[in-house]
């Protein structure tokens, strides 16, 4: 849309402000400016900051009319961006309507009470915007008992910026001591509530230990990556599942966990957990261990990254860091490099050689070589032996199949003798049937050697 420009309307040194949207087209949204500082030792062009940043805010349901971004050598004490260009927020924000503003950064409690007092408008940071976002996508009960945790946790050292006490975590008659304050009582309450909410999410952590136990055996697949970068769209197109798919972050929040036949290989559970996100808050860290779990207990994480971002580098690092925050940093990974059909240079993605594959779950490109390397990762992780099972224990080997791979059985009427590959956990249940490979009759402990992968040799 062509804008005449105004003699009112002035262009201030070190603001930069984009207006996005006429007003009479967000009515229903709230209308938003997003707000960026960049630093000398900034990580991140401010191109992609604000990109990102403005793609969380709309994720959110707001719409953006404005962006403003400034240079600074280190944060201000007071109001984060100076009081001067305060001041020259605070004229977009009339100019515009806006009704909240967003930083792309951390405020501490006086900061963001000294802008909301300024600007007039509700002031919210990045944590913020991004727990709402979590917030408004959590479906099941346990999502929802991990948002309210991380919501609280964040909340409690901010109260007295609130404008107004939160009625529905105030408790009854009697709890209140003489002369206590408003506030006292509000902190008491969500205290009270933090504690119920981490005693029953470590109840919902049991149950799901429960369950990951029952998988023992089970090769364990676990898809992780930076948000929107295509993991729900590649689950489905691996399981056959309708998982949501929507080009936005953070779709989904819950884990779903579906069987994947591999070709030519077993059956294996593939987990597709949430997406991560550069300086993912710590409280959601935290908050969301039973359900980042999954990929702590995974044998293999695939890395899914959108190779068409343009900062691909910086989006692998910050999924490495949530990874070592939860202790799943050296589990084995496979960088699985997605959207390749928006790609036109693809040399620089296959730098990683065999720890890398190129794939499009849009179009299905490099699925067939993904689902090869991992029957070859899977393949690494067994051990070889070789077993006489009795026929009153042939029940071990239809168990077997779904985890192992083992050669058609020969049965001479009281033992089924067989080769294969088995899992380690496998081998404690089995070790009264592995025969030493020199001697195939006394049944002497032992293992065969590794017998040569198909697809490393070729």
């Amino acid at each position: 849309m062509n804008r005449r420009s105004s003699p009112e309307r002035r262009q201030t040194p070190g603001v930069v402000s984009r207006e996005a949207l006429p007003i009479s087209s967000t009515r229903g949204a709230e209308r938003s400016i997003v707000v960026l500082a960049t630093f000398p030792d900034s990580e991140r062009s401010a191109e992609d900051e604000l990109g990102e940043l403005s793609a969380l805010t709309q994720s959110s349901g707001a719409v953006v009319v404005a962006s403003v971004q400034q240079n600074r050598p280190s944060p201000d004490g007071a109001y984060f961006i100076g009081r001067g260009k305060t001041a020259e927020l605070g004229e977009v924000c009339a100019r515009t309507q806006a009704e909240v503003v967003v930083f792309g950064h951390d405020l501490s409690p006086a900061q963001g009470r000294n802008l909301e007092r300024e600007l007039k408008v509700r002031v919210i940071d990045r944590t913020q915007l991004i727990m709402d976002l979590f917030a408004s996508r959590a479906q099941t009960h346990q999502a929802r008992l991990q948002v309210e945790l991380a919501q609280l946790q964040y909340l409690l050292p901010r109260l007295r910026r609130m404008w107004t006490h939160l009625d529905r975590f105030r408790g009854g008659v009697g709890l209140r001591g003489p002369g206590e304050t408003q506030l006292e009582s509000d902190r008491r309450s969500i205290r009270r509530r933090i504690d119920e909410l981490k005693e029953r999410l470590r109840l919902v952590e049991r149950q799901h230990e429960l369950h990951r136990s029952a998988r023992v055996g089970r090769f364990q697949v676990g898809l992780i990556g930076y948000t929107n970068a295509g993991k729900s769209t590649l689950f489905n197109g691996l399981t056959g599942s309708g998982v949501l798919t929507e080009d936005r972050p953070f779709s989904t929040l819950d884990t779903r966990t579906k069987t994947w036949k591999l070709p030519n290989g077993p059956s294996v559970l593939l987990s597709d957990t949430i997406g991560f996100v550069h300086r993912l808050p710590h409280h959601l860290i935290a908050s969301f261990h039973a359900t980042l779990a999954e990929a702590v207990e995974a044998d293999l994480l695939l890395h899914v990254v959108d190779g068409s971002s343009r900062d691909v580098a910086l989006r692998i690092q910050s999924v490495v860091d949530v990874l070592r925050a939860i202790g799943a940093e050296d589990r084995p990974r496979l960088l699985v490099f997605n959207k390749i059909d928006r790609v036109q240079d693809r040399v620089l993605l296959g730098a990683g050689g065999s720890d890398s594959v190129l794939i499009s779950a849009h179009t299905g490109a490099g699925l067939e070589l993904l689902q090869q390397r991992v029957v070859q990762l899977w393949r690494r992780s067994l051990t070889p032996v070789r077993l006489r099972i009795p026929a009153a224990e042939v029940g071990l080997l239809s168990q077997m199949r779904c985890a192992a791979e083992l050669s058609e059985p020969d049965f001479d009427g009281q033992f089924f003798r067989t080769d294969g590959l088995v899992p380690s956990e496998w081998l404690g249940i089995l070790r009264r049937f592995v025969l030493d490979p020199a001697d195939g009759v006394n049944g002497r402990p032992g293992l065969l050697p590794r017998r040569p992968d198909p697809i490393t040799e070729r």
